[in-house]
């Protein structure tokens, strides 16, 4: 029907007009709205198979690492810790990867007791985020170390698959009632 539009009076061929151009906006919207959506929703998660695999592996890794730390075997440490590892102690010092390789070989990192409970594993792609609590006996460089402590590892799956220790942070819990020299 060429002529059905001459048909119209001129404000209803400009609402035509327009309400053409808005039904492309409004289908562009909508369209760009289910993209958005999509793109904007998660990823199937990991299989549940898969995810109880990579729990188990952290959890091994973190049982290593425990070991590790009690026996100061620096060879096993070693291939736990990243490269561009760095840590956060406790005492709030950053350490690298070579200083905590250090401090172990020396002695003057050496943990007598490390009891790990409340454990709690979760995943971010490749990226694992571990938290637990620690109770420690030893000695450090600045002295003896006893306690309760909470902490956080974070592993990577490097360009192998492997996972590998990037990160550590710990922080002292204190006891109800127990004075913070800090405030």
């Amino acid at each position: 029907m060429p002529g059905a539009t001459s048909n119209l009076s001129m404000p209803a061929r400009r609402w035509r007009a327009r309400g053409g151009i808005l039904a492309l906006f409004l289908l562009l919207a909508v369209s760009s709205g289910a993209v958005a959506l999509q793109a904007g929703t998660p990823k199937a998660a990991a299989p549940k198979a898969q995810k109880h695999e990579n729990r188990h592996e952290i959890d091994q890794l973190e049982e290593q690492w425990r070991q590790a730390v009690l026996k100061s075997n620096t060879a096993a440490m070693q291939s736990l810790l990243a490269d561009d590892y760095l840590a956060i102690t406790a005492s709030g010092t950053l350490q690298t990867r070579d200083q905590a390789l250090d401090n172990l070989r020396t002695g003057r990192t050496r943990l007598t007791n490390l009891e790990i409970s409340d454990r709690k594993v979760r995943f971010y792609g490749t990226t694992a985020l571990v938290t637990s609590v620690a109770e420690v006996q030893g000695t450090t460089g600045s002295g003896e170390l006893a306690g309760s402590y909470r902490y956080i590892h974070v592993y990577a799956r490097n360009a192998q698959g492997a996972w590998k220790i990037v990160s550590f942070e710990a922080s002292r819990i204190r006891e109800s009632g127990e004075h913070n020299e800090h405030k």
